[in-house]
């Protein structure tokens, strides 16, 4: 691996910057810290010379202050090659995601050290979750005000970045459409695209507007957010100063719709549709004249993604109601402050209830999440008295004891059989070693699956969304195996997660599967998270009755009981 300080010339501040690297890896790693810190002060010195170490004869470069013989020759060595063997080594060993982490202000290399052999997070969407779970403040040396001043460092670096999660970008492109509607007023504008079919990553703005492409241009361009990139005949591609892309396409009041249709839809969507006869050529006034025309019940923009979408709407009088936010009727997998949720038990059961929810189902964690504060047995046990005393004093609101098992290694769940019975429900999740082949993790997976009392399969693949890829599996038997031992598959509305993804649902729910919409809330304001969940559970075309959320507390009950 080549580290981006080799790319510059080798003046005296590369050459700075390469030995300040080189000495907070080595605090990193726990190596010798005095070794660490001569390198550091090798490169405060370096920085302040007044003349250039390249070109600078062999002789006056011994008699710098500071610079030893061993750094002498880390120096020559740069100069001639413009490479550092040591340097190269550690880079090599540190995973990429470590090295971001060093831009994080705030996150020095002990701290860094800490969070990554304590709690094994390698890359900023894993640092981002642990803070928003309230892991960080079981740290030695981090409190809340840490936290809260890492993850805010975190959000603005990650916010000039140019790919967004959708909850990232939710308000930027509702508040932009909502701007040019009032700009170019009476026209018609519409968000489009990805954003439209509600994907879970977002790479650029898109929005159709019904005006002529040179008055776009000489508007937008005029504006102070907005710098040009691009222009053709009917698309422009600006630059918002929010790191953004945005997408505008040009059309006529009477070729808007069928402009929208076209810009929603992904090609595979579009190829499905014109081969089973469909043609948006227009004009037309609706979209649902469009499907109408063809013969094509009429598909909600977060189904046009050409998945097979078109041949089971065709000839159908209706698509089937999509789930709505309005559906969850409980909050399933939750954590309070008996693990590291960040409000107490009853604080979470009183905002559930006054949101209108009729029942939580507390998760906490497991003891082998020692780093998230997870319960031992006699604490399960107070939790379970706390439990029914509440419920008593809250009826007819209802809380469920479960728990957030890990899944150890061996696929075991994380108590006795006992223990694992006093619950309601139990969450099965992996949490820790996630760095396995797909035989071991389906091994790993399907042995929990299997366990009597697994009752939901948490975040089935262990994705963060930008962040880490999950580990690998077999969907198709993860679900065979999950429909043969009655096992509900979460779908966890965490934006940075939504795990299970939702191209998979559709196979779910063909093989009677339920699917569980659950926030994973780690605080009150966490509950919001269920509305991304579903927008993602909308394009895996789940409905109401095949989410176990959606169950009334009476229905829930029934359910555990059967």
């Amino acid at each position: 691996m080549v580290h981006l300080f080799y790319l510059a010339p080798m003046d005296n501040r590369t050459i700075a910057d390469n030995f300040s690297l080189l000495s907070k890896l080595m605090d990193i790693h726990g190596e010798n810290s005095f070794k660490a810190k001569s390198f550091g002060s090798a490169a405060f010195t370096i920085e302040k010379l007044p003349l250039p170490l390249d070109g600078m004869p062999l002789d006056d470069m011994k008699k710098l202050k500071g610079i030893g013989e061993s750094l002498l020759k880390n120096i020559q060595e740069l100069l001639l090659s413009g490479r550092l063997p040591l340097l190269d080594n550690y880079i090599e060993i540190t995973p990429p995601g470590i090295l971001e982490m060093m831009k994080i202000k705030g996150l020095g290399p002990k701290k860094i050290a800490t969070i990554w052999k304590e709690l094994e997070i390698e890359s900023l969407g894993e640092l981002l979750y642990a803070c928003n779970e309230n892991r960080l403040t079981l740290l030695k040396g981090f409190g809340e005000k840490t936290q809260d001043s890492v993850r805010e460092n975190i959000g603005f670096y990650m916010a000039n970045r140019e790919r967004f999660l959708y909850a990232q970008v939710e308000t930027f492109a509702l508040d932009l459409e909502k701007q040019l509607r009032q700009l170019f007023s009476p026209a018609t504008v519409s968000l489009t695209g990805h954003f439209r079919r509600q994907e879970t990553i977002i790479d650029e703005v898109e929005l159709v507007i019904a005006l002529p492409i040179d008055l776009l241009e000489e508007t937008l361009v005029s504006m102070k957010a907005f710098s040009l990139v691009t222009r053709t005949e009917a698309l422009l591609i600006l630059h918002h100063e929010e790191k953004v892309k945005v997408k505008i396409y040009s059309a006529t009041e009477d070729s808007f719709t069928t402009t929208l249709f076209h810009t929603t839809a992904s090609p595979a969507f579009l190829n499905d549709f014109h081969a089973a006869g469909g043609n948006a050529a227009g004009p037309f006034h609706t979209e649902e004249a469009i499907f109408e025309k063809a013969g094509i019940a009429y598909l909600h923009p977060a189904l046009r993604e050409g998945l097979g979408e078109v041949g089971k709407a065709k000839g159908l009088e209706a698509w089937p109601e999509l789930i709505q936010p309005g559906d969850i009727k409980g909050i399933i997998h939750a954590h309070s402050t008996w693990s590291d949720g960040r409000y107490d038990l009853e604080q979470m059961a009183v905002a559930a209830a006054q949101q209108g929810f009729e029942y939580l189902v507390i998760s906490d964690h497991s003891r082998t999440a020692v780093y998230a504060n997870g319960l031992s047995i006699e604490r399960i046990q107070a939790q379970h008295a706390q439990i029914q005393e509440l419920n008593q004093r809250l009826a007819p609101f209802r809380i469920f004891k479960s728990i957030e098992s890990d899944i150890l290694g061996d696929g075991s769940l994380d108590y006795p059989n006992e223990v694992l019975a006093s619950f309601d429900l139990v969450i099965a999740s992996v949490h820790a070693n996630l760095k396995m082949t797909e035989d071991k993790a389906m091994a790993r997976l399907i042995k929990a699956i299997e366990n009597p009392y697994t009752t939901i399969l948490g975040h089935l693949t262990g994705r963060l969304l930008l962040s880490r890829n999950g580990y690998p599996v077999d969907h198709d038997k993860i679900i065979d195996a999950c429909r043969a031992n009655n096992v509900v598959i979460e779908l966890n509305a965490h934006p940075r997660r939504l795990d299970m993804d939702w191209r998979y649902i559709a196979k779910a729910l063909d093989k009677g599967c339920l699917i569980s919409i659950d926030p994973d809330a780690h605080s009150i304001e966490g509950f919001a998270d269920i509305r991304y969940g579903v927008l993602a559970a909308q394009k895996g075309g789940l409905t109401k009755q095949y989410n176990l959320s959606s169950f009334s507390a009476v229905a829930l009950e029934a359910y555990l009981k059967g």
